[in-house]
């Protein structure tokens, strides 16, 4: 990784990705709005001929037809990293094609926000505008992200550690996991770990300085 300005989204770089909704409201109420998410950020990683809103409504058979049909070999992003909390989400993306990230946010946040508006009968912007993105410029930068994104429904006292090995809004377990993932790479950060069950350990040793530091930011950030 070399270093970059904070404000260029360069292709090969690594960035902490995040936004938030208007004025807090919760974005993710329950599994269904995080698996609308999830197959969203899926769905735009690489280029679409047809929005995800009209390939929901395919037919399975058109469905797969679609897919094997759309071409995989020119990706916007490689996500190594996700947690989506209540009312904002992190992400951890390499940016792979020219104004990748930019393409692959806005297109998630578009169609997340159209959902959104139409279940809760709701009108006006979902998200925050722009979203955030915060260049990761060493390997151990990289590391300790990851860390704290995986760590965040535990550092918000949404679930215990344990609980996070199967909690479903957050990629933790998918680098527990020795099946390959359809979406997440994780190969980049294990093997800056070293393995899984060291990785699981990294994690777990900063329960609760981060528990810690959440409780007194209001003193220590302006």
């Amino acid at each position: 990784m070399s270093n970059k300005r904070k404000d260029i989204l360069s292709i090969g770089e690594y960035y902490h990705v995040f936004n938030k909704s208007i004025a807090g409201f919760a974005l993710f109420n329950n599994l269904k709005d995080f698996s609308r998410a999830l197959n969203i950020l899926s769905f735009y990683k690489y280029p679409q001929t047809i929005r995800y809103s009209f390939f929901q409504r395919l037919n399975i058979e058109d469905k797969l037809d679609y897919m094997k049909n759309t071409p995989k070999d020119d990706p916007y992003v490689d996500i190594l990293a996700y947690a989506f909390m209540p009312n904002h989400y992190h992400l951890i993306l390499k940016q792979l094609t020219e104004n990748g990230i930019k393409t692959y946010i806005s297109n998630f946040q578009n169609s997340y926000a159209k959902f959104y508006n139409i279940k809760y009968d709701r009108l006006g912007t979902v998200f925050l505008s722009p979203f955030k993105a915060k260049h990761i410029s060493t390997d151990n930068e990289l590391l300790h992200i990851s860390r704290y994104i995986h760590l965040n429904p535990v550092t918000a006292y949404i679930i215990e550690f344990p609980g996070l090995k199967s909690y479903p809004n957050n990629s933790f377990k998918e680098y527990l996991s020795k099946s390959k993932s359809d979406l997440i790479n994780t190969n980049i950060v294990l093997n800056l770990s070293g393995s899984r069950e060291r990785y699981q350990q990294f994690v777990k040793d900063r329960v609760n300085y981060q528990r810690e530091l959440k409780r007194i930011e209001h003193l220590i950030m302006e």
